[in-house]
């Protein structure tokens, strides 16, 4: 992992910053997000081409479960680019999961799909939900645009959270997330897939 991801994921300020303390629930940009810190939050985050614009302009006409449905299923059909299918480009989008977990958030689970990922996560304090996925995209857009010798946007500008109410929910957005790549047809079981908590936990541990 490049030092420089430190330079978009700086360490989290001190607890008592105000301007870090959490929003609980808000609406920046259409969707509800909650922010709080060390709830586990299930979050959806996908390429800026993944979803067309009728799909996402059907959201005025549908129940929030319809529409959401209806994206999950848009996603997992691979549209748009798929950059993420890019092995090179799916491992910067890993590493910078990864590159924070024990400093700013725990992470229990996580997929990069190919053109959308799935993170399973609980904030640490001083660090909101917003700021988290905002340093994931700014530091993987600017990798990702380097890489391919491209500019311009790589991710859609929102995302999805929803916070996990108890064990059970939690065990089912493990089991959703880790199952993603098999669901689309990417995988023929969850172990398989290279950039996912559940090939990680596949992978023959060391002595």
């Amino acid at each position: 992992m490049p030092d420089d991801i430190d330079d978009v994921c700086p360490a989290p300020r001190p607890a008592h910053d105000a301007s870090k303390e959490p929003k609980g629930w808000y609406v920046p940009h259409g969707l509800p997000h909650f922010d709080s810190p060390e709830v586990v939050q299930e979050i959806t985050f996908r390429l800026a081409d993944a979803l067309p614009r009728a799909v996402a302009a059907a959201r005025k006409d549908e129940t929030f479960a319809a529409h959401r449905r209806r994206i999950e299923a848009t996603l997992d059909g691979g549209h748009g680019a798929c950059l993420l299918r890019d092995p090179a480009l799916a491992g910067i989008v890993q590493a910078a999961l990864l590159h924070g977990v024990g400093i700013k958030y725990e992470l229990f689970s996580w997929v990069v799909m190919p053109n959308h990922v799935h993170t399973l996560i609980a904030p640490k304090p001083g660090n909101r939900l917003a700021d988290v996925v905002q340093a994931w995209k700014s530091w993987t857009s600017k990798a990702i645009n380097r890489d391919r010798g491209a500019s311009g946007s790589v991710w859609q500008r929102e995302y999805f959270d929803r916070f996990i109410r108890d064990e059970r929910h939690f065990a089912a957005a493990v089991a959703y997330i880790e199952e993603n790549p098999v669901k689309a047809g990417l995988a023929a079981k969850s172990g398989d897939w290279r950039f996912g908590s559940a090939w990680e936990r596949a992978r023959p541990k060391r002595l």
